[in-house]
């Protein structure tokens, strides 16, 4: 019997697998961002500090899903693919279960480690398997449709955490969003086809090996990559900083309950970020289509705009404004990860890109996801003194102040070379 993967795959086919890749990605983002909404109700029943909900939310997580991408990921760009996105939901899924029967913080601090291990294994070969489905000139479009579990993922995670902190229990929570992930895994498994490599491309796949200090060195020689990487990291130590802790400003400075947030930053996170992840996406294979340089410069005009935002979004007092105003930079900072996924997986050898997607999120998530949490707690803590309850208001503050121009700049400078180094894909010095 002829293997599937040999075949060219219909359209239908590449539809459904995009839609059961992005279904896989919003049970990601529930078991990731769920931690959120619990984390009043964990520090009520624990009595811990800001720091500590900080590296539950980032750095217990960040450091074993960045550092161990790299290692799976090579064995994505060498192995089946859907097979071990199949394994990887089911262990991130299972740990998520074992955070609600957590005794201590420390036994929930391992549980988070668990579900980042498990979280390692999914978007590096999540990215590869979509730029085999999908051409250069409709990748960054696929890319946000696929960033667009994102958005429901977080929304599913505010709405559904926010009721159940409330009403059942923030154990329960945990136990609720993990098990059907275990569902979720066998289909994914029985009903996806793994595409052949180089397919979208019309490139034949030689089976040549790199190394992961190869597919490094290849990138280091990519000024677009350099930048695009530390924007994209600078862009999510913002978003992880605040996605850990706007729960916790509202609960703080607005007087508001777990419920509420929920209901209302699940519902404007979930379109706000959807927006934001899909238009950026379309509009940059749009405006992108002859010169790759204008999506990026859109993105860092965007980025910036975004940052206007930030000031009266923390010192406005009236709670309703706030989150009304919260959708237009939720919407406009996040137009940049489709493009930077795409453009990554553009820029390397079809045998690369597992490894060059693990390389970018090892930066992306080191920079954002192990640290902006973290800082937004520990900066917490040290305005505490002074500011009170209101010291996540100025924390968040400071943070938001200083990433969005920097950003924008790291995006304006890969503008400047991702022509170049897309005329290099065949380059093999390393």
């Amino acid at each position: 019997m002829s293997d599937p993967s040999t075949k060219s795959i219909g359209l239908g086919a590449r539809r459904y697998a995009l839609g059961m890749i992005a279904a896989v990605y919003v049970f990601n983002f529930i078991d990731r961002q769920i931690l959120a909404i619990l984390l009043p109700a964990i520090k009520a029943e624990f009595g811990v500090d800001d720091w500590v909900l900080g590296f539950l939310a980032g750095s217990a997580f960040a450091l074993f899903y960045a550092t161990l991408g790299v290692p799976i990921a090579l064995l994505a760009d060498r192995w089946n693919r859907r097979n071990l996105i199949s394994l990887s939901l089911a262990v991130w899924s299972a740990m998520t279960a074992l955070s609600g029967v957590a005794a201590n913080v420390f036994q929930l601090a391992m549980a988070r480690i668990g579900v980042g291990v498990g979280e390692a294994g999914y978007a590096p070969p999540a990215h590869s398997m979509i730029a085999d489905y999908y051409p250069p000139e409709q990748r960054s479009t696929a890319m946000g449709i696929f960033t667009l579990g994102i958005s429901l993922g977080v929304m599913i995670a505010y709405l559904g955490g926010g009721w159940m902190a409330q009403n059942i229990g923030w154990r329960q929570a945990f136990l609720i969003v993990g098990l059907p992930g275990l569902v979720l895994a066998l289909i994914f498994r029985f009903t996806v086809t793994e595409p052949r490599r180089g397919m979208s491309d019309s490139k034949a796949d030689s089976g040549e090996k790199f190394s992961v200090s190869a597919v490094a060195r290849f990138l280091l020689r990519r000024k677009s990559f350099i930048h695009l990487s530390v924007g994209a990291g600078l862009s999510s130590f913002n978003a992880y900083a605040v996605l850990s802790f706007f729960p916790s400003f509202l609960e703080r400075s607005h007087g508001m309950n777990l419920q509420q947030i929920g209901i209302f930053l699940g519902i404007i996170i979930g379109v706000s970020t959807g927006i934001g992840f899909v238009g950026g996406g379309y509009f940059a294979d749009k405006i992108g289509a002859k010169d790759r340089r204008l999506s990026l410069q859109a993105v860092a005009a965007a980025l910036l705009l975004g940052w206007v935002f930030v000031f009266p979004l923390y010192l406005l007092e009236n709670p309703y404004v706030v989150i009304g105003l919260f959708f237009l930079p939720s919407t406009l900072t996040n137009c940049y990860l489709p493009t930077t996924f795409a453009q990554t997986q553009s820029l390397v050898d079809i045998r690369m890109r597992s490894v060059a997607s693990a390389i970018l999120l090892f930066v992306i998530n080191i920079i954002g996801l192990g640290l902006g949490p973290q800082a937004a707690g520990i900066l917490s803590d040290y305005l505490a003194a002074t500011q009170g309850a209101d010291s996540l208001r100025y924390s968040l503050l400071i943070i938001g102040a200083i990433t969005g121009p920097w950003t924008a700049w790291h995006f304006y400078a890969a503008s400047r070379y991702i022509e170049s180094d897309l005329a290099r894909v065949d380059d093999r010095q390393y």
